[in-house]
Formats: structure tokens, sequence, C-alpha cells
């Protein structure tokens, strides 16, 4: 009997894994840990396909490609004095990650200042699946925990959706991570929707996308140093790309130029106010 069982798990996971799926998944979070009546909520995108997932913030993403249009129609037109006026990205969530079938490779991307890094993640959760079952968003589900990141995690996975993988770095449970949070609950990810992608969807790698500064690739050891560089001085990049001559032009509303060198010191203060503020990363781990 539980050989049958294996096999039909096996065979139903293969049959799901050949669909593209996309699953919405709700994320409340608390950047500053001492602001607990301050709560910040997105809804995030988590990508299935034969070959991998994607996750990323949905606000973000359609911003991002709205923002990769205007600058290819101004390139194609010959202006190369781009015209963002007005734009506003949408969406807190800045970082993606991508995982890799069957293998189920981390690769996370991510950006600090105008930096952007890829952040090769060689990590994986130990889960220990325990007997309590719950039900959430209709899906009877069975309770697992790990320690990852700085952080103990509780997850609710069901096997009604059988492929290992879930939010975020989450993954390596005998199906679908429903829901899962930290233990302070500053920090939870639930399964809002499910919908079938067409047979023709076929998402890019982040890694393959155009940009004009190289990505940096790291590990994740090497990436924590970075991480913690940046927030001891986050114009560091800012500067060095004015020592290299690049020009920073910026406006006002009424569109007289703003003294570089000022705008450089108000922008520095409000990052370091705002980094101080933001000392409740998911990956807690890294502050240590």
């Amino acid at each position: 009997m539980k050989k049958t069982f294996f096999i039909f798990f096996l065979l139903s996971g293969l049959l799901f894994q050949a669909q593209s799926q996309r699953f919405t998944y709700e994320y409340k979070y608390r950047i500053d840990s001492t602001a607990k009546d301050k709560t910040e909520t997105e809804l995030m995108i988590l990508d299935m396909t034969p070959k991998g997932s994607k996750f990323y913030s949905k606000d973000y993403f359609e911003s991002d490609s709205l923002m990769t249009a205007a600058i290819q129609k101004q390139a194609k037109s010959g202006n190369t004095d781009f015209n963002f006026s007005g734009f506003k990205f949408r969406g807190k969530v800045r970082y993606s990650v991508e995982k890799a079938y069957p293998a189920y490779s981390v690769n996370f991307f991510t950006t600090l200042g105008s930096d952007e890094y890829l952040v090769q993640d060689g990590r994986t959760q130990n889960w220990k699946i325990l007997p309590e079952k719950e039900k959430v968003e209709n899906f009877i589900t069975q309770k697992a925990t790990c320690i990852f990141a700085g952080r103990k995690w509780t997850a609710w996975f069901t096997t009604d959706l059988p492929i290992q993988d879930g939010p975020y770095k989450f993954h390596g449970l005998p199906g679908l991570i429903v829901k899962i949070e930290d233990e302070n609950l500053t920090h939870t990810f639930e399964l809002k929707g499910i919908k079938k992608l067409p047979d023709t969807y076929d998402w890019k790698s982040k890694k393959d996308k155009e940009r004009y500064n190289p990505l940096i690739t790291l590990n994740e050891t090497k990436y924590k140093k970075a991480f913690n560089d940046f927030r001891a001085d986050p114009m560091k990049s800012e500067r060095q790309m004015m020592a290299q001559g690049v020009i920073i032009e910026e406006r006002d509303d009424s569109g007289k130029l703003v003294d570089p060198e000022k705008s450089r010191r108000e922008q520095e203060k409000k990052m370091k106010d705002r980094i101080k503020k933001e000392n409740n990363p998911i990956e807690l781990d890294l502050l240590k």
C-alpha cells in the first residue's frame, strides 16, 4: 500500500510540474521591529514551470516592466536624456528568487544602491515534519518547522499540491507550502490564489535581463559582507560613479537643476535614517 501511494504521489507530482502554474501569496511583514503597530502587506507571485520557479513582487514587477518599456521607447526615438518625471515605482519588495528544478538550486536577485546582485545560496532547510494538521485556504495542511537564516519558521504544507516548493527560498517539503511564518509573526506568507499559466508561458531568468551595469555574482557569505558594507556607507557606489566622471543631473518640480553635492548629502541622510529603521530583514542573520 505504501509503495502504491508513493508511486501515485511521484506521478502526480511529475504531472503537476509539467504544467505552468501561478501562485499568489499575501506577504505581511514588519520592517521595523520596534514599530509593532505598523505592518506592510504585499502580493507576491510564485510562478512554477517544468524547469523551475520564480518568486517576485507583483507590483514591483509591473513597475519594472513599465520602466523598461519607457527606456526602450525613448531609446528608439534617439533620445539619450531619459525623462522619468512623474514615474513612481510601486512595490517595496525589490528582490526575487529563482529555483532551478530538479535540484532546487537557489538564485537570489537583489539591489544595494545602484548595484545589482545575484546571490547563489547553497543553504537548505532541515525540516521537522509534525503530526498537527490545519485547514488553510481550503487545503488540509500539515505542520513542519525549521531554523533558517536566523529565524525559527513554522510552515503548513499540502500534499494536495504535490510539489516541493514554496514562497521565498523555502522548499523541500512533500507538498506546496501554503503558509509559513516566523515565530515572532513578523514575516508571514499565505497562499491566496492559484491559476494555470498558458502553455506558451516561459519565464526568462533575471540574470539574462539587459542591464547597463554588470550583475555582481556572490555566494551568501560574501553577500552578507556587501549587505553590511552598504548599511555602513549607502552612498559609496554613487561617489564612485561621480569619481569616474558620471554626471547625475537632478531637477526639482520646477525643472531647475539641483546642486548635486547638496542632493547627495540629503539623500545620504535619508538613506541612513531609513536603514536604521530596517532592522528586521527576513534573513535576520544578515545583521549578525
